[in-house]
């Protein structure tokens, strides 16, 4: 799946996301707390501060925040570089303020993480880098240049210059540990709601086209006998209706049948019917109905029962659920693009387990990410010869985190491993020397007969709006 088709958000995106009311009041939050720090230290504690200096630092976090108050609009949402002026201007006027106050002898200084743990969460990983390194320098002159603290005596409160040499050691590592911690968390967390959103929107299409093929297969259903009811009567007519009037009775039929048309297409276009024969299908049908659209693209696909299973009258019939066909979809694509010639999907069942295997003759997962397969957004380098084989190809790893969220959501469990694996769990065919997914759900899970997904029995009703 590209990413053009699922509108993936890149970061700088994201970073528009954020409000200028978030900013300002987190802003307001951080003026109420130097205020009250400042008070505290200088009626409680009596410290000797350069007060005005630093009401001039608040002040100036005041003023901003009223400008954007009455400049912009409540509801403006900041670009990635007024993001980033923002938790600068934030940065810089705690760097003066921690100046005027001790520098690192201020237990405060602690708090230069949090402009680099913000810029981390909502900005590009360039701007990141920018607001670490200008934490990291801000620290490193808060360590040499900055106004001492005295008590009300005159005297000086200092720690010993090897702390101080620790505090600027911890808080430059803390900068660069938290500001990386935060940025890889977030880039997850991001890459997931993008995966988890493609996934949504592949099973809402696989969900229209399988509720279209219902609407179709109704249609042909319901309208069949009033159809070929009309044809034997009107055939009838052309013939006998010239020289015998009693076969009036065959054109009111006619009309009868006719409205009958009527009514059944106009109750499919209101509400339709649910099919209780389309919900459920053999467990081959539905494999083949899935591998569909890649039967015919060059390379061999193989059906294989097993052979101690039963024959077709044995074969399980399953439910036909959007997740399950989209998932063993995505499973055969990704068999049938690294495939050198063929793909073979064998299906297995028991009386508590239904197993899928599909199998290919190509190079298999590589090794280095096979632990990492069903992750989404999961790249790795191509050989030489496999980007001239189809160099259009640009693989996210998508289309298998979708397949197994969907499968999972079916209640299946997945497996992954390569057939020239000689330590592989699973004894395959010396010819299946690819990639080998092994499928499993309990039979409870997607038999349509019994368990707790069984297709109900009786008349089809009518799907509610």
């Amino acid at each position: 799946m590209a990413q053009s088709e699922i509108g993936l958000v890149t970061g700088q995106q994201r970073s528009n996301w954020i409000k200028l009311r978030t900013m300002i009041l987190l802003r307001w939050v951080a003026i109420v707390g130097q205020l009250v720090a400042l008070t505290v230290a200088q009626q409680m504690y009596g410290l000797q501060l350069e007060i005005g200096l630093c009401y001039l630092a608040v002040g100036i976090s005041v003023i901003g925040n009223l400008i954007a108050i009455f400049v912009f609009p409540e509801n403006k949402r900041l670009a990635e570089s007024e993001n980033l002026l923002m938790v600068l201007f934030d940065l810089l006027q705690l760097g003066f303020l921690l100046s005027l106050t001790g520098g690192l002898n201020n237990p405060f200084a602690l708090l230069m993480l949090g402009p680099v743990t913000i810029s981390a969460a909502v900005l590009t990983t360039r701007s990141t880098i920018l607001v670490g390194a200008t934490a990291i320098i801000i620290v490193t002159l808060l360590s040499e240049f900055h106004l001492p603290l005295r008590t009300q005596d005159g005297a000086t409160l200092s720690i010993p210059d090897l702390f101080v040499f620790g505090n600027w050691i911890a808080l430059v590592i803390a900068v660069c540990f938290i500001g990386l911690y935060s940025r890889r968390v977030t880039f997850e967390i991001h890459s997931m709601s993008d995966a988890l959103s493609a996934t949504q929107l592949a099973l809402s299409r696989e969900q229209k086209l399988t509720d279209l093929g219902g609407v179709v297969a109704a249609a042909a259903h319901e309208l069949g006998t009033p159809l070929a009811t009309i044809k034997l009567a009107s055939a009838e007519l052309m013939e006998e209706l010239s020289d015998q009037p009693e076969l009036r009775e065959d054109a009111a039929l006619i009309r009868e049948q006719a409205d009958r048309c009527r009514d059944i297409l106009r109750d499919m276009g209101r509400a339709g019917k649910d099919d209780l024969h389309l919900r459920q299908a053999p467990l081959m049908a539905v494999m083949e109905e899935a591998a569909e659209p890649h039967i015919h693209r060059g390379k061999t696909v193989n059906f294989i029962h097993d052979p101690d299973a039963g024959g077709e009258v044995d074969q399980p019939a399953i439910v036909r659920q959007p997740e399950i066909i989209h998932g063993l979809r995505n499973l055969v694509q990704n068999a049938v693009d690294f495939a050198r010639s063929t793909v073979w999907i064998e299906a297995h069942w028991t009386d508590t387990e239904i197993t899928l295997r599909i199998m290919d003759d190509g190079r298999g997962f590589p090794a280095h990410v096979l632990g990492r397969i069903g992750e989404p957004f999961v790249r790795w380098r191509k050989p030489a010869s496999a980007r001239v084989e189809r160099p259009e190809y640009e693989g996210m790893g998508l289309g298998l985190f979708i397949a197994k969220t969907l499968l999972e959501r079916s209640g299946a469990e997945l497996t992954f491993a390569n057939g020239s694996d000689p330590y592989a769990t699973t004894p395959v065919n010396g010819d299946y020397r690819g990639a080998i997914v092994v499928v499993v759900w309990p039979r409870h899970k997607i038999d349509a007969r019994s368990g707790e997904n069984a297709v109900p029995q009786g008349q089809n009703v009518k799907i509610r709006a």
